[in-house]
């Protein structure tokens, strides 16, 4: 009975020794990779996955697995993708060149040297949207209102306040300042505890459905008056956003004016070039694809994936786009 057991026990002790060598094994082949994307009411989330998927279908010849990660946006991302918390981040280009510069939320921090784009992505508008019985029909009408410009470390929260700026309000004492987070602002609007909320995103956007489907109707507020803002920074341009894809907002025309940015996405210059060269691999060369992941990728082309970009372009990403003539 005894050599039975000790036998038994011997076979079981290696078999669990073999199991661990195993394990170790393809963990050791296994590239864990996370991606920082925004609220999962924006486009950033469902960017975020859309490019998991690509990739780790091709994860067996790769060796890399993606993850996505829900965060608080623009400069979150970029903050823990340097501090090595993130792999890779979506971000929009006007805090990646503010980042680059050592501007903005990077002033007391200067140049952040090792932030590498690898391709900018969808274009984004920087929108206002107000329940219609708040009578806001232009930003100076927002004075004395409840308005929500955005939580710390998400990039719409500056686009905001570069909005405001042009048109003389100061969002300090002009008007009751929200900080919260993108995705509670379409319901607080439709309980009456907010009047407006900022908001920069790709379009269609569930953020927007949602702010205008409730039984409180929700306008989108044209933002003009802003040439002095284009002149200042590089990375804005003037854009509009189609009411075809809000049918529930309560506005009349086609089209209300504003500005915009480019979404892109970001690593660090510390994430190895096989992993960055395998990523940018498998979006390019499955193009079709991921266009076809969401409506705000409709129009995009190859060729606008390599523009706004301020950050030095990862070596890893540079291998692939020399490959395929891209540079």
């Amino acid at each position: 009975m005894k050599k039975v057991l000790i036998l038994t026990t011997a076979l079981l002790f290696g078999a669990v020794l073999f199991l661990g060598t195993t394990v170790t094994q393809v963990q050791a082949k296994t590239t864990f990779v996370t991606i920082g994307t925004g609220g999962i009411t924006g486009v950033y989330y469902p960017t975020g996955g859309a490019i998991a998927k690509i990739v780790n279908q091709k994860r067996k010849e790769y060796g890399i697995r993606c993850t996505v990660e829900s965060t608080g946006g623009s400069v979150f991302n970029i903050n823990a993708i340097l501090a090595g918390d993130l792999d890779f981040g979506v971000a929009q280009s006007d805090r990646q060149y503010q980042a680059v510069k050592g501007v903005a939320d990077w002033a007391d921090k200067g140049p952040q040297k090792d932030l590498r784009a690898v391709f900018s992505i969808h274009a984004e508008t920087v929108d206002l949207i107000a329940a219609v019985d708040a009578n806001i029909n232009s930003l100076a009408d927002l004075k004395g209102k409840r308005v929500n410009i955005g939580n710390l470390g998400s990039g719409y929260r500056q686009n905001a306040i570069d909005a405001l700026a042009a048109n003389g309000i100061n969002w300090e004492t002009d008007f009751h300042a929200e900080s919260l987070k993108a995705a509670e602002a379409p319901g607080l609007i439709q309980d009456s505890r907010i009047d407006a909320a900022f908001y920069t995103v790709g379009h269609p956007s569930g953020y927007y459905k949602e702010a205008t489907s409730g039984t409180r109707k929700v306008k989108f507020v044209p933002i003009l008056n802003i040439e002095s803002l284009l002149e200042k920074y590089p990375y804005y341009a003037k854009a509009a956003t189609l009411m075809k894809n809000y049918p529930g907002a309560a506005n009349t025309e086609a089209a209300v004016p504003t500005f915009g940015v480019k979404a892109t996405f970001v690593t660090s210059a510390n994430v190895p070039d096989d992993v960055v060269y395998a990523i940018t691999k498998e979006v390019f060369e499955n193009f079709e694809q991921f266009t076809k992941l969401h409506p705000a990728y409709a129009g995009l082309t190859k060729e606008d994936m390599l523009t706004g970009l301020s950050a030095p372009i990862h070596s890893g990403a540079m291998k692939y786009y020399k490959e395929a003539g891209l540079k």
